[in-house]
């Protein structure tokens, strides 16, 4: 037998067998983790396909779209936007987003990036417009939530999920940074002037407390002393009161004794004239104090 009379004979299981091949290899589809498919019928969607071993009806679909859903960043970004005190910032911005839906995003919409970085300058730009630039370059973080939280109600209905969004820079043109950093030197020449009038503050109450100091220990030293003169009064007086008279007239000759003495401890070379009842201070002083023993 010949090959021609195999085929022939056989033409029709042969046929049959490679309808069944290609029937099988139409209707079976392996999907990567990395991606996901979309299946038409007649160019309508009939289904998406998940990771793994996927089955369709051979001829009538088709697999017409391969749509990856792993985890994309949109270039760098550059758009103006001017904030609510009018100064011109241009702002420098990057997302990254994943597709979830599929079909939205095959169906709903045909360039996804610059669908998502028109919507992405239109947000920032709105949202500048409501502050002003200190609040632009201090809450950087709260403007990044609010722009993904905004681009997240957007991109919605495209299937995508925004996961991150960063603002990378705030620049400012020549004329605005060269009028802040006049105001920062200024603010710098404010907070100095202030810290010595401080000082200098700080030093006057210092020498006001010290005189203070000063004037209540020697209060308490003339207090001190008056105290003690008092007690020597009444020691006096109590003495007066026990002896009389004597005891007065020792007192003021013990008195004129200590005064003599001082005369005489003074330095230099000058002449000291006593008169003749000082001399008889000592034995005034001597007698009574004879008399009193």
């Amino acid at each position: 037998m010949t090959l021609q009379d195999f085929l022939g004979e056989n033409a029709v299981f042969l046929a049959l067998a490679a309808f069944v091949i290609v029937a099988v290899y139409q209707g079976v589809r392996i999907v990567p983790q990395s991606e996901k498919y979309v299946v038409e019928r007649f160019g309508r969607l009939r289904a998406v396909l998940g990771p793994g071993i996927n089955f369709i009806v051979p001829f009538l679909d088709r697999v017409a779209h391969k749509v990856s859903v792993l985890e994309r960043q949109l270039p760098t970004t550059r758009q103006d936007a001017i904030t609510a005190d009018n100064v011109l910032v241009q702002v420098e911005t990057s997302v990254f987003y994943r597709v979830t839906e599929p079909e939205k995003t095959v169906y709903r919409i045909r360039d996804i990036d610059a669908a998502i970085s028109t919507t992405v300058a239109g947000i920032v730009r709105a949202e500048i417009g409501k502050m002003e630039l200190d609040a632009v370059q201090s809450n950087r973080a709260g403007l990044i939530h609010t722009i993904q939280e905004n681009l997240a109600n957007v991109v919605d209905d495209w299937g995508i999920e925004v996961t991150r969004a960063e603002i990378l820079d705030v620049n400012l043109d020549d004329a605005t940074r060269a009028a802040m950093l006049q105001q920062l030197n200024a603010e710098r020449a404010r907070r100095a002037q202030v810290t010595e009038a401080e000082g200098r503050k700080r030093a006057v109450e210092l020498a006001a407390d010290a005189e203070l100091y000063a004037a209540e220990q020697q209060a308490k030293a003339r207090r001190v002393t008056a105290e003690a003169e008092a007690f020597a009064t009444s020691v006096i007086a109590e003495a007066i009161a026990k002896n009389g008279l004597e005891a007065a007239q020792f007192q003021v000759a013990l008195k004129q004794v200590e005064a003599l003495s001082i005369v005489g401890k003074g330095e230099g070379k000058q002449v000291v004239l006593l008169p003749a009842a000082a001399l008889d201070a000592f034995a005034n002083a001597f007698g009574l104090l004879k008399g009193r023993s």
